[in-house]
């Protein structure tokens, strides 16, 4: 995990910060919520509500796991409308502080969902899911949340002309072109190189590698889209086996350039957390034996589940 040369930038959303040299920052997990097919809803009556105790569960397992692990949390809401979003939002901030990302097909939906976070002035704990290349009317989307003032970006960069790493960077580009021609700035943009089934996540992690080398920003990916369309891997090992590689997959994504992972379906993460934590205490170790420091953060995975082989590795710092 050489640090790379170009400056690394980091961004804070809602306190968490991410970003940086490999090792640095621990991965940021960001579960889903209130998603197509979510258990806090009653069988597929997704309009008659959700289940509020099995939702607040949820959200209760994943700040336990992320105080035992170190590794910071959102919460991806996901919605089809503004109304939903406006549901979702007043309920997880009722029963959490976690940070959050507003996640949704359409367009109308995302601005109307950002439009109640400035209204709840909940926009430092908010990230925008986010601004694609395949929107027809990107201008205009940059624009209206601009002028909503929020703060925090993410953009999903790919090329459908070039499915390679290298096809995010010319995406990338016409992003950050997009916001140029808009007049607009953001706090925070960090890329998510969308996945296209289970190996690919390989080629998301060299792109945010190139993606790094080039402008510094953070990067992510969501590993558990390529794992929850594997439904072969079910049939052939059951859950068991397909969980153990869904754990796999996040993790190796951890280990290769993924500052943030979007990692599927909240009621998974008591496999995803411990499966990234060892991988972020596997990272920053690499990092130490060729950069001869320590993540700064004491919360970091490797401080946090190794103190006694922190000691012994500060023993050998020059």
């Amino acid at each position: 995990m050489t640090p790379f040369s170009t400056e690394q930038r980091t961004c804070t959303v809602g306190g968490i910060t991410f970003g940086g040299q490999p090792g640095e920052h621990p991965t940021v997990l960001v579960p889903s919520i209130f998603q197509k097919g979510d258990r806090v809803f009653e069988g597929a009556k997704r309009k008659k509500g959700f289940n509020e105790k099995r939702a607040k569960d949820l959200l209760g397992m994943v700040e336990r796991l992320s105080t035992e692990t170190g590794l910071p949390c959102m919460a991806d809401i996901v919605a089809n409308s503004g109304e939903e979003f406006r549901t979702y939002i007043d309920f997880l901030c009722d029963v959490s502080e976690m940070p959050f990302c507003i996640d949704a097909w359409t367009m109308k939906a995302k601005l109307e969902g950002a439009a109640y976070c400035a209204e709840r002035d909940l926009l430092d704990r908010m990230f925008y899911n986010s601004l694609t290349v395949w929107e027809k009317d990107l201008d205009t989307e940059i624009r209206e949340i601009h002028g909503l003032g929020v703060k925090h970006v993410l953009l999903v960069a790919f090329d459908e002309t070039d499915p390679m790493p290298t096809g995010r960077i010319p995406g990338t580009q016409r992003l950050l072109d997009a916001i140029d021609r808009a007049g607009a700035r953001f706090d925070s943009v960090f890329v998510d190189t969308s996945v296209m089934n289970t190996p690919a996540v390989a080629m998301c992690s060299q792109a945010n590698k190139l993606i790094k080398e080039k402008w510094g920003f953070p990067c992510a990916s969501a590993p558990s889209n390529g794992s929850y369309m594997w439904k072969a891997a079910r049939e052939m090992w059951g859950f068991r086996g397909w969980s153990g590689m869904d754990a796999a997959l996040e993790a190796l994504a951890a280990t290769t350039y993924h500052d943030m992972i979007f990692s599927g379906p909240m009621a998974g993460s008591d496999r995803i957390f411990p499966a990234v934590a060892m991988a972020d205490a596997f990272t920053a170790t690499w990092a130490f034996t060729e950069s001869n420091t320590l993540p700064a953060l004491e919360s970091h995975p490797l401080h946090k589940l190794f103190p006694e082989f922190v000691e012994q590795l500060r023993g050998h710092m020059t």
